[in-house]
C-alpha cells in the first residue's frame, strides 16, 4: 500500500510543478529576448529565431520569385543603312539611348527607334527593297513575324539582327 501510496504522491508532485511554460523574456512562441536583460532598465524586445518553423504560412514574397525588368531597343537610320541595337538596360530610355548612341557611331545620320521591348525579344528581318523591326515573347516567335511581315510586300527575307533583353530574377 506504501508503494501505490508513494507512486500518487510522486504524481501529485509532477503535477504540481507542470504549470503555464512562458517564453523566456515574455517572448512569443519562435522568438528570444533581445536588449537589456530582464531586471534592469532599458530597452527589451523579442527576435525572431532563425530557422525556427511555426507552421505558418510563408509570406508571398518568400514563396515567388522577384525580378528585375530589362530593357531593349533598335534604332536604324533608313536611308543610310545604319543601325544600332541595345540590349539588357534597366529602363526604355536608357535603352532608347544606347541604341541611338550605336547607330550614330556606326556613320547614321537620322537614326530613330524603331522598336522598343521590355522582358521580351527583338528581330530585324531585312528583303530586298525594305527592313522590319518587331519584338515578341520569344526569339523564334519575333523572327517568325518579322519573316512573315517582310515576305508579304518583300522578297529575300531573312535575319539581320535577333536578341532578347529578358527579366533578371533577383530573388
Amino acid at each position: 500500500m506504501t508503494s501505490i501510496t508513494f507512486r500518487w504522491f510522486l504524481a501529485g508532485l509532477f503535477l504540481l510543478s507542470v504549470g503555464v511554460v512562458h517564453a523566456e523574456g515574455n517572448c512569443p512562441q519562435g522568438y528570444y529576448p533581445i536588449g537589456t536583460p530582464q531586471g534592469q532598465s532599458g530597452p527589451q524586445g523579442c527576435a525572431p529565431i532563425p530557422g525556427y518553423d511555426n507552421n505558418q504560412q510563408q509570406t508571398q514574397s518568400q514563396l515567388s520569385p522577384q525580378w528585375r525588368d530589362r530593357w531593349g531597343a533598335i534604332a536604324t537610320d533608313g536611308p543610310g543603312g545604319s543601325f544600332g541595337a541595345a540590349i539588357d538596360m534597366p529602363d526604355r530610355s536608357s535603352a532608347e539611348s544606347a541604341a541611338l548612341t550605336d547607330c550614330h557611331s556606326k556613320r547614321g545620320a537620322t537614326c530613330a527607334i524603331e522598336t522598343w521591348y521590355r522582358n521580351r525579344c527583338a528581330a530585324m528581318i531585312i528583303g530586298d527593297n525594305s527592313h522590319i523591326s518587331v519584338n515578341a515573347a520569344t526569339l523564334n516567335e519575333a523572327i517568325q513575324m518579322g519573316t512573315r511581315k517582310c515576305s508579304a510586300t518583300d522578297t529575300n527575307c531573312h535575319v539581320y539582327y535577333s536578341d532578347c533583353s529578358l527579366p533578371l530574377r533577383i530573388q
